[in-house]
């Protein structure tokens, strides 16, 4: 009856996960490579779990 008011588990996934991109994005430009490498795994491990959640 109320399921419009629980959240969405997969968008707050969606969010971080383009948060983290655009942190690896700035430490790359920034000269900062090992930051870079360090948050785009992160990223990954979020993407594979919003790719489990959508199967």
């Amino acid at each position: 009856m109320f399921s419009f008011l629980k959240s969405d588990p997969a968008k707050k996934l969606n969010k971080e996960y383009g948060e983290l991109l655009e942190k690896a994005m700035q430490a790359q430009r920034g000269g900062d490579i090992r930051l870079y490498s360090e948050l785009t795994e992160q990223a990954e491990a979020v993407k594979a779990k919003i790719d489990e959640m959508k199967r």
